[in-house]
């Protein structure tokens, strides 16, 4: 199995995935490194899936450089259950701030307010049209607030947190909570800006149905009494993430994700800094080239544009399904822009390559040229 053979997956979320870690599960799913079983058959506290669950966490903090005061929790829910989540184990009862910046922030601001006292609108990108970000310099953070909450890349509107904010240096003495469920492992955060993160592992760490948390110490044993033990992040860090059976499968394949971003290389740079060289350059690519036509339009502010998630709309919507029928045929899949959006939208995690980016640009141009 080659990437070469395989069609390029534009898909948002379950994604693609690289053909070697794919085969790589392939060979192995029957039984694991001789155990005589599959992974999905091993006990959760049996010493095979133990080693897997430890060296999966290890190369998670080793590609994402995690810092030691950091838990990193294995869940299920995914981003849409830590809206809940989030707010039973770090709201207590108070005040939560979240930034606007489209549908995903939207739902989890709407999600907390039934465990806080009050949720807040700190900042709103709605009069853009969600197509920017308000500056962090004009964010009215409540001096209360449990936490302030953002998601750093939008995959419906495509506007993403080129830097993760700095609320110390606007004064506020606030955790940031992170959605980070689209961009997850796809660039460097600087943590110590960050009190606690979550993402979907379905975007660029593996399959959907796991969802990773990582949460300072400092912010362990705030949760709510109607918070479920199994979503109890005190518990669960306490527990190694067995307080109940993990989801397993999702563990091992992220063991495999890791182990290939870890071999990623771009001229002197590995891992995830070489990741992030790749992504942006891809990105760079697709909008260099919608930005040259007028046939395909991207409304998103430049200095916000997502690296991983890029929709455009065709000028003339009635092509719509011509280019989505074209692009199929080309072995350029997922290409269909979010119901509450329309138009098209290429999302471009770790495992898309510059082959798959190119043949979609020679595509973009190919279809307009026959659409004169």
């Amino acid at each position: 199995m080659t990437t070469q053979q395989r069609p390029f997956n534009f898909g948002p979320g379950p994604a693609t995935l690289p053909a070697e870690v794919l085969q790589q599960a392939a060979d192995e799913l029957p039984n694991w490194h001789g155990s005589g079983m599959s992974v999905m058959e091993m006990s959760h506290r049996g010493p095979e899936f133990i080693a897997i669950y430890e060296h999966a966490v290890s190369g998670l903090r080793t590609l994402l450089d995690v810092p030691p005061d950091f838990h990193i929790l294995f869940l299920q829910g995914g981003g849409i259950g830590e809206n809940a989540i989030a707010p039973l184990n770090l709201s207590q009862g108070g005040v939560l701030d979240f930034i606007l910046t489209g549908s995903w922030s939207r739902k989890s601001y709407e999600e907390a307010g039934r465990y806080a006292s009050a949720a807040r609108i700190a900042a709103n990108g709605k009069a853009s049209g969600h197509t920017g970000i308000p500056p962090a310099a004009s964010w009215n953070i409540s001096p209360d607030a449990a936490y302030v909450h953002l998601c750093s890349n939008e995959t419906i509107q495509g506007v993403q947190f080129q830097e993760l904010p700095d609320l110390a240096a606007l004064g506020a003495d606030v955790p940031l909570v992170v959605d980070c469920s689209s961009d997850i492992a796809s660039r460097r955060f600087d943590w110590r800006r960050i009190g606690m993160a979550f993402a979907g592992a379905q975007k660029n760490l593996g399959p959907a149905g796991l969802t990773l948390v990582f949460v300072r110490e400092a912010l362990l044993g705030r949760a709510l009494p109607i918070c479920p033990s199994a979503f109890n992040y005190e518990l669960v860090a306490r527990n190694q993430s067995m307080y109940n059976t993990p989801p397993t499968w999702g563990i091992y394949l992220v063991g495999l994700m890791v182990d290939w971003m870890l071999r990623q290389r771009e001229g002197d740079l590995s891992g995830l800094a070489a990741l992030e060289v790749r992504n942006q350059r891809q990105a760079a690519k697709l909008y260099a080239a919608l930005d040259a036509s007028d046939f395909y339009i991207n409304r998103v502010d430049p200095a916000v544009r997502s690296w991983m998630n890029v929709p455009f709309t065709l000028a003339d919507a009635q092509r719509d399904e011509a280019f989505l029928d074209g692009a199929a045929r080309r072995g350029l899949l997922q290409l269909r822009g979010h119901n509450s959006v329309g138009g098209m939208r290429a999302s471009l995690y770790n495992a898309m390559t510059d082959e798959g980016v190119d043949a979609l640009i020679a595509y973009l141009q190919d279809f307009e040229r026959r659409q004169a």
